[in-house]
């Protein structure tokens, strides 16, 4: 299957088609940033051509393929971050810290809160993100967040130790346990059925990694969230999906969403009608000159 592109904008083009022939088609060592989100493989509906169950030696062995294809792409320094629920991600980091290119840093617990209770197990409440680059990482910039306090009297929650007075005004390092995200689930936020991540997510994994004027990619394009942040904190990005891309042409060009809200789950039912699955819709050679591509 051949990647068509879709979308050019001021900071970056969007293809539709399969990840994995694609980013093997690109320069090696020509990204600096890539960010992954892919299909956890539980069997939520993604739209047609996509298949979220498989065997499990068949999901890692595809999950493999695109990880080679990933980090040939990376510059010297680049980082590579992918986010997976804890099972996959064991395995993912296990694999990656076996590429002697790479360097581990970061292994980051996700609070998302609204998880249900699976019977004979404890309740889910955290999802993981890795965190590679390949060698010594060329750019990090360490976050801070704001001074914890309670929501019902205001006050400050902790008092480090006495020496509150000694504290950074912009705030307490960033740990490792991110806490303060949302899942996106209210309709005013969602760009399409299936899930998202919040944006805020994304502006703290490019803040972390990457330079205003580097190339971020991200192989699962899903609602668009790092190409539009990509956009707005001005970095060069390139992007693919296998699904619809028309709720990410959408997002970047500011019209409205288009989707029914799932019946239950993030991605709703399979048996979904018809008319509620997104459809592709290529965008004519004319819009695309609307777009500059990218220098």
């Amino acid at each position: 299957m051949t990647a068509d592109l879709v979308m050019n904008t001021e900071c970056g083009q969007l293809y539709h088609g399969d990840c994995i022939p694609w980013m093997r088609s690109l320069e090696p060592g020509s990204v600096d940033l890539l960010f992954a989100d892919p299909p956890f493989n539980l069997g939520k509906d993604y739209g047609k051509g996509i298949n979220d169950k498989l065997k499990d030696d068949e999901y890692l062995r595809w999950t493999y393929e695109w990880l080679d294809a990933a980090v040939n792409l990376l510059s010297p320094g680049g980082a590579i971050w992918v986010y997976n629920i804890p099972r996959w991600n064991l395995m993912i980091g296990a694999y990656l810290m076996g590429k002697k290119e790479l360097m581990f840093r970061h292994q980051v617990a996700v609070s998302m809160k609204m998880s249900l209770p699976i019977p004979g197990k404890l309740s889910p409440a955290h999802y993981s993100l890795l965190y590679f680059t390949k060698g010594k990482p060329r750019t990090f910039t360490r976050p801070r967040t704001p001074i914890e306090v309670c929501r019902h009297c205001g006050g400050e929650i902790h008092d480090y130790g006495g020496h509150r007075n000694k504290m950074n005004p912009a705030g307490v390092n960033l740990t490792d346990i991110w806490t303060d995200l949302s899942p996106v689930r209210h309709r005013k936020d969602k760009r399409r059925a299936a899930n998202a991540l919040p944006e805020k997510m994304l502006e703290r994994v490019l803040t972390i990694s990457s330079n205003p004027g580097d190339m971020v990619l991200d192989p699962f394009g899903g609602s668009g969230t790092t190409y539009a942040v990509a956009e707005r904190m001005h970095r060069h990005w390139l992007g693919i999906e296998l699904g619809d891309t028309e709720p990410i042409e959408r997002r970047l060009t500011g019209r409205e969403a288009v989707f029914e809200m799932p019946a239950k789950g993030d991605a709703g039912k399979k048996d979904r009608s018809a008319a509620s699955t997104p459809r592709r819709r290529t965008v004519s050679a004319d819009r695309l000159k609307q777009y500059p591509l990218i220098a």
